[in-house]
Protein backbone atom coordinates (compact mmCIF):
# COMPACT_ATOMS: atom_id res chain seq x y z
CA UNK A 1 0.00 0.00 0.00
CA UNK A 2 1.82 3.09 -1.25
CA UNK A 3 0.51 6.56 -0.52
CA UNK A 4 -0.38 8.26 -3.81
CA UNK A 5 0.04 11.70 -2.31
CA UNK A 6 3.31 11.14 -0.47
CA UNK A 7 6.40 13.18 -1.06
CA UNK A 8 9.87 12.65 0.35
CA UNK A 9 10.92 16.23 1.01
CA UNK A 10 10.47 17.76 4.45
CA UNK A 11 8.06 20.68 4.75
CA UNK A 12 9.94 23.86 5.64
CA UNK A 13 8.60 27.31 6.46
CA UNK A 14 9.73 30.42 4.59
CA UNK A 15 12.21 31.25 7.33
CA UNK A 16 13.89 27.87 6.93
CA UNK A 17 12.53 26.35 10.14
CA UNK A 18 10.81 22.98 10.13
CA UNK A 19 7.02 23.20 10.04
CA UNK A 20 4.76 21.41 12.48
CA UNK A 21 2.52 19.15 10.39
CA UNK A 22 0.91 16.84 12.96
CA UNK A 23 -0.45 17.09 16.52
CA UNK A 24 -0.47 14.39 19.20
CA UNK A 25 -1.85 14.33 22.72
CA UNK A 26 -0.32 12.29 25.51
CA UNK A 27 -1.13 11.81 29.16
CA UNK A 28 -2.23 9.16 31.67
CA UNK A 29 -5.20 6.86 30.94
CA UNK A 30 -8.55 8.48 31.64
CA UNK A 31 -7.25 12.05 31.69
CA UNK A 32 -9.44 13.10 28.75
CA UNK A 33 -7.33 12.76 25.61
CA UNK A 34 -10.10 11.23 23.51
CA UNK A 35 -12.58 13.85 24.71
CA UNK A 36 -10.20 16.59 23.58
CA UNK A 37 -9.73 14.89 20.21
CA UNK A 38 -13.50 14.81 19.74
CA UNK A 39 -13.90 18.45 20.78
CA UNK A 40 -11.09 19.54 18.44
CA UNK A 41 -12.72 17.65 15.57
CA UNK A 42 -16.10 19.23 16.32
CA UNK A 43 -14.54 22.70 16.29
CA UNK A 44 -12.81 22.12 12.97
CA UNK A 45 -15.78 20.41 11.31
CA UNK A 46 -17.96 23.39 12.26
CA UNK A 47 -15.60 25.58 10.25
CA UNK A 48 -15.81 23.31 7.20
CA UNK A 49 -12.77 21.12 7.73
CA UNK A 50 -12.87 17.54 6.39
CA UNK A 51 -12.10 14.92 9.04
CA UNK A 52 -11.48 11.18 8.76
CA UNK A 53 -10.13 8.51 11.10
CA UNK A 54 -11.05 6.73 14.31
CA UNK A 55 -11.01 6.95 18.09
CA UNK A 56 -11.21 4.33 20.84
CA UNK A 57 -14.03 4.14 23.33
CA UNK A 58 -14.43 2.23 26.57
CA UNK A 59 -17.12 -0.44 26.68
CA UNK A 60 -18.81 -0.88 30.06
CA UNK A 61 -21.37 -3.39 31.29
CA UNK A 62 -22.99 -2.71 34.64
CA UNK A 63 -20.36 -0.07 35.39
CA UNK A 64 -17.51 -2.50 34.74
CA UNK A 65 -15.10 -1.85 31.90
CA UNK A 66 -15.10 -4.93 29.70
CA UNK A 67 -13.12 -3.70 26.69
CA UNK A 68 -12.62 -1.10 24.01
CA UNK A 69 -14.24 -0.40 20.65
CA UNK A 70 -12.89 1.36 17.59
CA UNK A 71 -15.30 4.05 16.39
CA UNK A 72 -14.82 5.83 13.07
CA UNK A 73 -15.62 9.50 12.62
CA UNK A 74 -18.50 8.41 10.37
CA UNK A 75 -19.99 6.31 13.19
CA UNK A 76 -18.92 2.75 12.29
CA UNK A 77 -17.99 0.64 15.30
CA UNK A 78 -15.99 -2.55 15.84
CA UNK A 79 -14.38 -4.48 18.68
CA UNK A 80 -10.80 -3.65 19.59
CA UNK A 81 -10.62 -5.80 22.73
CA UNK A 82 -12.66 -7.59 25.36
CA UNK A 83 -11.88 -9.14 28.73
CA UNK A 84 -11.02 -12.83 28.77
CA UNK A 85 -14.37 -14.14 30.02
CA UNK A 86 -16.18 -12.45 27.10
CA UNK A 87 -13.96 -14.03 24.43
CA UNK A 88 -14.39 -17.56 23.08
CA UNK A 89 -11.67 -20.14 22.60
CA UNK A 90 -8.86 -19.22 20.22
CA UNK A 91 -8.84 -22.74 18.69
CA UNK A 92 -5.15 -22.60 17.92
CA UNK A 93 -5.10 -19.05 16.55
CA UNK A 94 -2.43 -16.73 17.88
CA UNK A 95 -3.83 -14.58 20.65
CA UNK A 96 -2.78 -11.01 21.44
CA UNK A 97 -3.37 -9.74 24.95
CA UNK A 98 -2.77 -6.57 26.96
CA UNK A 99 -3.36 -7.28 30.64
CA UNK A 100 -6.81 -8.80 30.99
CA UNK A 101 -7.88 -7.77 27.48
CA UNK A 102 -7.81 -9.96 24.37
CA UNK A 103 -7.23 -7.90 21.23
CA UNK A 104 -9.43 -8.56 18.19
CA UNK A 105 -6.99 -7.78 15.38
CA UNK A 106 -9.27 -8.79 12.46
CA UNK A 107 -12.00 -6.46 13.74
CA UNK A 108 -9.56 -3.58 14.29
CA UNK A 109 -7.81 -3.94 10.95
CA UNK A 110 -11.09 -4.39 9.10
CA UNK A 111 -12.28 -1.01 10.35
CA UNK A 112 -9.06 1.02 10.57
CA UNK A 113 -7.05 0.05 7.49
CA UNK A 114 -9.68 1.09 4.90
CA UNK A 115 -9.60 4.58 6.43
CA UNK A 116 -5.93 4.90 5.48
CA UNK A 117 -6.64 3.73 1.93
CA UNK A 118 -9.44 6.26 1.61
CA UNK A 119 -7.19 9.04 2.87
CA UNK A 120 -4.30 8.01 0.60
CA UNK A 121 -6.49 8.06 -2.49
CA UNK A 122 -6.82 11.82 -2.17
CA UNK A 123 -4.46 13.78 -4.42
CA UNK A 124 -4.26 17.54 -4.08
CA UNK A 125 -7.09 19.76 -2.92
CA UNK A 126 -7.86 20.81 0.64
CA UNK A 127 -5.97 19.01 3.39
CA UNK A 128 -7.89 16.50 5.46
CA UNK A 129 -7.52 15.99 9.20
CA UNK A 130 -6.82 12.32 9.95
CA UNK A 131 -7.54 11.13 13.50
CA UNK A 132 -5.55 8.28 15.09
CA UNK A 133 -6.77 7.68 18.63
CA UNK A 134 -4.75 5.87 19.61
CA UNK A 135 -1.35 4.53 18.70
CA UNK A 136 -0.92 2.17 21.65
CA UNK A 137 -0.08 -1.39 22.66
CA UNK A 138 -3.28 -2.96 21.34
CA UNK A 139 -3.12 -1.27 17.94
CA UNK A 140 0.60 -1.97 17.52
CA UNK A 141 0.07 -5.72 17.37
CA UNK A 142 -0.99 -5.00 13.77
CA UNK A 143 1.96 -4.77 11.39
CA UNK A 144 -0.23 -3.41 8.54
CA UNK A 145 -1.38 -0.65 10.90
CA UNK A 146 2.22 0.27 11.75
CA UNK A 147 3.10 0.44 8.06
CA UNK A 148 0.03 2.55 7.27
CA UNK A 149 0.78 5.02 10.08
CA UNK A 150 4.35 5.53 8.90
CA UNK A 151 3.16 6.20 5.36
CA UNK A 152 0.48 8.60 6.58
CA UNK A 153 3.09 10.82 8.23
CA UNK A 154 4.61 11.56 4.82
CA UNK A 155 1.30 12.18 3.06
CA UNK A 156 1.17 15.81 1.95
CA UNK A 157 -2.65 15.94 1.81
CA UNK A 158 -3.34 15.26 5.49
CA UNK A 159 -2.53 16.40 8.99
CA UNK A 160 -2.70 13.78 11.76
CA UNK A 161 -4.35 14.40 15.11
CA UNK A 162 -3.53 11.47 17.34
CA UNK A 163 -2.94 10.23 20.85
CA UNK A 164 -0.06 8.25 22.31
CA UNK A 165 0.40 6.79 25.79
CA UNK A 166 2.82 8.24 28.32
CA UNK A 167 6.09 6.27 28.64
CA UNK A 168 5.59 3.25 30.87
CA UNK A 169 7.52 0.01 30.98
CA UNK A 170 9.12 -1.18 27.75
CA UNK A 171 9.15 1.61 25.14
CA UNK A 172 6.88 1.18 22.12
CA UNK A 173 9.03 1.78 19.05
CA UNK A 174 6.47 3.62 16.91
CA UNK A 175 5.26 5.70 19.85
CA UNK A 176 8.80 6.87 20.53
CA UNK A 177 9.29 7.66 16.84
CA UNK A 178 6.19 9.84 16.93
CA UNK A 179 7.27 11.53 20.15
CA UNK A 180 10.62 12.69 18.75
CA UNK A 181 9.54 13.62 15.22
CA UNK A 182 10.47 17.21 14.46
CA UNK A 183 7.25 17.79 12.50
CA UNK A 184 5.03 16.72 15.43
CA UNK A 185 3.86 18.88 18.31
CA UNK A 186 3.00 16.84 21.41
CA UNK A 187 0.60 18.26 24.00
CA UNK A 188 0.73 16.68 27.45
CA UNK A 189 -2.79 16.55 28.89
CA UNK A 190 -3.28 16.65 32.65
CA UNK A 191 -6.20 17.11 35.02
CA UNK A 192 -4.96 20.66 35.58
CA UNK A 193 -4.91 21.76 31.91
CA UNK A 194 -7.52 19.58 30.18
CA UNK A 195 -10.21 22.26 30.44
CA UNK A 196 -8.02 25.03 29.03
CA UNK A 197 -5.76 23.37 26.45
CA UNK A 198 -8.35 22.90 23.68
CA UNK A 199 -7.84 26.39 22.20
CA UNK A 200 -4.11 25.78 21.71
CA UNK A 201 -4.73 22.36 20.15
CA UNK A 202 -7.26 23.74 17.66
CA UNK A 203 -5.07 26.76 16.81
CA UNK A 204 -2.08 24.51 16.11
CA UNK A 205 -4.16 22.23 13.90
CA UNK A 206 -5.51 25.20 11.96
CA UNK A 207 -1.92 26.26 11.21
CA UNK A 208 -1.04 22.71 10.14
CA UNK A 209 -4.02 22.55 7.79
CA UNK A 210 -3.27 25.77 5.91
Amino acid sequence: MRCLCCRKETSVANNGSLMIRHVFLTGPPGVGKTTLVQKACDALVSSGQEVEGFYTEEVRVGGRRVGFDVVTLSGERGHLSRIRDMVGESHGRREYTVGQYVVNLPSFEGLALPLFKKMESRVGGVKKLFVLDEIGKMELFSQPFIKAVKQAFDCSSCTILGTIPIPKGKPLSLVEEVRIRSDVRVFTVSKENRNTILHDIVATLQECLK
